[in-house]
């Protein structure tokens, strides 16, 4: 059954969305906090690939580079996956850093060359080149888009 929604609702969604978006405006404690938090899972990982390339004792280097052997991958293919909704995204791009890294495993045991500096720097390099892939398209839309208007 569908409801019908007189004025009195439009008046109070309005008000709604004006009270968000003054939220959403201010500032100090409280905004927020995705770059900051972008930043810090960036620090995360980079400290990851650093510890396990420089095979460091340390144990944070497990963690570390697990995190950034899902991230690094997982946050190409969520910039890759632009259209999707935040929650679809998310599981898209984990399912696809996942896929990424299993197909690195098995290429590497496949053609007998695995190891674990070898593995890092190809999910590098593979999630980097996905990265660029991304943003050439990117520029290059933005670019057809201006010349026709």
């Amino acid at each position: 059954m569908q409801t019908l929604r007189g004025k009195t609702d439009i008046k109070t969604a309005s008000s709604r969305g004006e009270a968000d978006d003054a939220e959403r405006a201010r500032s100090g404690p409280g905004r927020d906090l995705t770059p900051l938090l972008a930043g810090a899972a960036t620090t995360v990982g980079v400290l990851g690939a650093i510890l396990a390339l420089a095979d460091s004792g340390s144990p944070l280097r497990g963690p570390f580079t697990l995190f950034f052997l899902l991230a690094a991958p997982a946050g190409a293919i969520a910039a890759a996956l632009r259209g999707l909704e935040p929650f679809g995204r998310t599981v898209a791009a984990v399912a696809g850093a996942v896929v990424l890294n299993m197909l690195v495993t098995q290429g590497m045991l496949a053609v007998h060359r695995w190891s674990v500096d070898g593995g890092i720097v190809a999910v590098t390099a593979i999630s980097a080149l996905i990265l660029v892939l991304v943003l050439v398209r990117r520029l290059r839309g933005r670019t057809t888009r201006r010349r026709t208007d």
